[in-house]
């Protein structure tokens, strides 16, 4: 899907949904016996519906099933294959601290293992490591010495568009979430030794059930939030703990060297809320066809400070600059 362009950047080459920490369960159990987590995860998989750009790829960065259990990979794999066949999307797992490796590989890939779950994909010419930074029996994260040296040799040829690099355990430091420290990922220092100067562009994790943003080795590092439950930092009488709201997915977007002007390849990491609630002013993606056809000038013009106002039409929706688009002298010029 080509998507004019009415700024400095293009649409970016690889639109990429990052979803986290579904901790699905069994038999319709409860996560802590109170959230029902699959109608969170079918609202993030609803959300991917909706957006004007497509994902071209769903990854999901650990934490699939909270107890490990067969049916709840089963039901996952269900919901978001299903969801990425409507999308025409690919699908790209990664093993978290709650998943159970015999389990997850046996439903997932179809073939049962204890092994760590690494692996490597291509989507594009984006290579896709999935890395197993879990440690089976406790919830912090480490890298065996074998698994440093074998995404050392992955890493040593660079892909054609470079690489993400998919691992459950985010490193970087928790400014506000000293408890997570005892569940952080281990041997840090060593990985940054591996993945500097290498082509991975980005780092996408979970773990944390909340977003969280950082730069280790160079590399941009990206949390999503959980689609399960979330994480109040800063709770009532100074409250650490777990509620039943703010979930959120993320899209990742990598665009080319040059785009914008630059000389780099930018990349962005966009949080998409799951909650749903009345819009206040809403612009329908069919509507921007009349802005497609202005000039930059024109379109600048259009939405300039000075002109805005508050016409709200019998569905509570403002479309009034859109009608102007539409009615606008020149608006079939072409483009600045």
């Amino acid at each position: 899907m080509t998507l004019a362009q009415f700024g400095q950047y293009p649409a970016a080459r690889f639109a990429i949904a990052h979803i986290s920490d579904t901790h699905l369960l069994a038999d319709g159990a409860r996560q802590f016996g109170a959230i029902d987590t699959e109608p969170h995860l079918r609202r993030a998989l609803e959300l991917l519906g909706d957006l004007e750009q497509p994902p071209q790829a769903i990854i999901v960065s650990g934490d699939v099933a909270d107890r490990g259990e067969v049916n709840a990979y089963r039901v996952a794999k269900q919901l978001v294959e299903t969801a990425a066949g409507r999308l025409g999307a690919r699908v790209f797992w990664t093993i978290g601290n709650h998943d159970d490796r015999r389990a997850y590989s046996s439903v997932l890939f179809g073939e049962e293992s204890e092994a760590p779950q690494d692996r490597v994909h291509e989507l594009d010419g984006l290579r896709i490591i999935s890395l197993d930074t879990t440690l089976p029996g406790h919830h912090h994260g480490e890298l065996e010495p074998g698994q440093r040296a074998w995404l050392k040799e992955v890493l040593s040829a660079p892909a054609r568009h470079g690489t993400l690099l998919v691992m459950h355990h985010p490193p970087l430091a928790m400014a506000l979430d000293r408890v997570s420290h005892v569940i952080e990922l281990d041997g840090q220092a060593a990985l940054a030794d591996v993945l500097r100067g290498s082509d991975v562009r980005a780092i996408l994790s979970g773990h944390l059930h909340y977003p969280i943003y950082s730069t280790f080795a160079g590399i941009p590092v990206f949390t999503a939030s959980a689609t399960c439950s979330t994480m109040v930092l800063a709770g009532p009488e100074r409250s650490y703990g777990v509620h039943d709201s703010g979930q959120a997915i993320a899209m990742l977007h990598l665009f080319d060297a040059g785009a914008g002007g630059m000389p780099e390849a930018p990349v962005t990491h966009t949080v998409l809320p799951l909650a749903q609630a009345p819009l206040v002013i809403a612009h329908r993606f069919a509507e921007f066809a009349a802005l497609e056809q202005m000039t930059h000038a024109q379109r600048r013009e259009l939405l300039s400070r000075h002109r805005d106002r508050d016409a709200t039409d019998d569905d509570g929706r403002v479309h009034a600059w859109l009608d102007d688009a539409a009615a606008a002298p020149g608006a079939g010029g072409t483009q600045a």
